[in-house]
């Protein structure tokens, strides 16, 4: 019978989960060497060794299926491994199932068997793959989804039009948040505490440069107004014509189309990466 302290001896010495621990003991008879030698066969150990690697490579993603689509975020240690045909492959099954089970959140998606399918990999190229994060979306019929991927994956932008069913327009609008990365779709949207802080800015600026007090009111509107050109998505200039708001471009083509939302994701965005000796690694691969 294989007790509870050989499971943790284990786990302390590999790094492995709980019950790949007891498997590979129950297999082993016991045997904490022949245990571990199971563990490096399957793979597991060597993605344990990885798992307090930092991956902020690999690639984001998006896949349509009817009124529902998935935006993704699918991490590797290098982009080499990223642009490999096995990562690709997770990639598309993983979004497959996001969109098939539209977990709660990313804690219930890695238990739905996305996990499993993340360490295999790992165990079989010797890097740390990850899911960061992931959004399910759903329209209605009357709308439209566009979907625009940038560089390969890294930068993905899933956008939903109200008022049309033209995703190559929904299209052109998610080129728009690629390129100028919008805090909002519209004012109303921007966070109070952000609002605030810019105006306290401005004020502390203004006061500086020895405004009257009477007119800083005024310059702060006006700078209000240029903030929101340039943080919410349908005030911005359209990038395909400056003279144009995004949202007068849409009028455009047609009355009562505008965006309802939009999704923005960009690769590794607040991972920090971290720099290693390359000697270094290729000897610790080779542990």
């Amino acid at each position: 019978m294989i007790t509870a302290s050989q499971i943790s001896a284990l786990r302390t010495s590999t790094g492995a989960g709980m019950m790949d621990c007891k498997a590979a003991l129950e297999e082993a008879g016991g045997d904490s060497e022949k245990a571990i030698d199971i563990l490096r066969k399957k793979g597991v150990l060597k993605a344990a060794k990885r798992a307090d690697k930092i991956a902020a490579e690999g690639a984001t993603k998006i896949k349509i299926a009817g009124n529902r689509a998935v935006i993704l975020e699918l991490n590797s240690e290098t982009d080499f491994v990223a642009q490999g045909d096995d990562f690709v492959k997770l990639a598309d099954e993983v979004a497959t199932d996001l969109l098939a089970k539209n977990p709660a959140n990313l804690d219930v998606a890695l238990a739905s068997g996305i996990n499993d399918k993340l360490t295999a990999l790992t165990g079989k190229i010797g890097e740390k793959i990850a899911l960061r994060r992931f959004q399910v979306v759903e329209k209605s019929d009357g709308e439209a989804f566009g979907d625009y991927v940038h560089m390969g994956g890294k930068i993905s932008v899933l956008t939903i039009l109200t008022g049309t069913t033209d995703s190559a327009l929904a299209r052109e609008i998610g080129m728009q948040v690629a390129a100028s990365n919008p805090r909002a779709t519209r004012r109303d949207e921007v966070d109070a505490s952000i609002l605030e802080k810019e105006k306290e800015v401005y004020v502390v600026q203004l006061k500086a440069q020895n405004k009257p007090e009477n007119i800083i009111e005024n310059i702060v509107k006006g700078k209000m107004e240029k903030f929101y050109s340039e943080a919410c998505l349908l005030e911005q200039p359209f990038i395909k014509d400056e003279e144009k708001s995004v949202q007068k471009f849409l009028d455009s083509k047609g009355p009562g189309i505008t965006v309802k939302t939009f999704y923005r994701f960009e690769l590794g965005e607040g991972i920090e990466k971290v720099v290693k000796d390359f000697a270094a690694e290729v000897a610790e691969q080779m542990a």
